[in-house]
Order: C-alpha cells, then sequence, then structure tokens
C-alpha cells in the first residue's frame, strides 16, 4: 500500500477513527518527557484548583484574543 492509498483509506474512517489515527500520529512524532508531562500534571492541577477555589477567575477565549 503506498502513502496516497493509506491516507484515501484513513480518509474513509469514522470521525473517531480518523481523531485516533491523527492522535496517534502526533505522539509519534512528539515523544512524550515524562518528567516534563510530570511538571505539566502539576502545573495544570494547581491552576484547576485555583478556579476552582475561586482565587483566579477564568477569562472567556474571545476577550483574551481581543486584547492581543
Amino acid at each position: 500500500m503506498n502513502t496516497k492509498q493509506l491516507i484515501d483509506e484513513a480518509v474513509s474512517l469514522p470521525v473517531e477513527e480518523r481523531a485516533f489515527v491523527v492522535d496517534s500520529l502526533l505522539r509519534s512524532l512528539n515523544q512524550p518527557e515524562s518528567e516534563i508531562d510530570k511538571k505539566w500534571a502539576v502545573e495544570a492541577n494547581r491552576r484547576l484548583a485555583e478556579l476552582r477555589s475561586g482565587k483566579v477567575q477564568a477569562i472567556l477565549g474571545d476577550k483574551v484574543l481581543a486584547k492581543v
């Protein structure tokens, strides 16, 4: 099977399966770095806790982009 045939077959898959294929391909290009991933997970949990506690207020993406 050549690349064009592979792509044609992938495009014919249901949306969920195409998303899985895309995600798998992207992950193969960007191999995770466990130490960095652990640090980002800690940071994400900290930020989520701040949002849930009311310590910080979320800003709508539209408003952020308008300021840029």
